[in-house]
């Protein structure tokens, strides 16, 4: 299950986020195979002044315009699912909702089952076992 943090410019509607929101989700289902009803997506707002970051890092050119994108998930992915993840995520927010692709930043932290609680107070683990003797 993971669990997203979007930042993205503070003057950005309310449906460019929800294209964004939704590109993003689009892309965890088809690029890593995530249940579609699994979309738990946090999002933020940044004012002028409160993201800084290289315009040329890595010999990409930025504008103030970057959409900052945090997945926090189970540990598992391959590079190459993680690089469509990427190249999808990419791709989406730019007919979804205009983003250049230059201007979306993308990173990642793996953890395990242990790690989360995802309802009633009880291990994510936990449930999954429950699910699993309940089939």
């Amino acid at each position: 299950m993971p669990f997203i943090r979007t930042n993205v410019p503070h003057h950005l509607s309310a449906q460019a986020r929800q294209c964004i929101v939704q590109g993003i989700h689009d892309a965890l289902v088809s690029s890593i195979g995530m249940p579609a009803d699994e979309l738990f997506n946090m999002v933020a707002s940044y004012q002028p002044g409160d993201f800084a970051c290289s315009r040329t890092f890595n010999g990409v050119v930025r504008s103030e315009e970057v959409v900052v994108v945090e997945i926090t998930l189970r540990r598992g992915r391959s590079d190459a699912m993680k690089r469509a993840l990427y190249e999808a995520i990419a791709r989406n927010l730019q007919s979804a909702a205009g983003v250049n692709p230059a201007d979306v930043f993308i990173f990642m932290h793996e953890n395990d089952y242990s790690d989360w609680s995802v309802g009633e107070g009880r291990l994510a683990m936990g449930l999954v076992q429950n699910r699993g003797a309940g089939a």
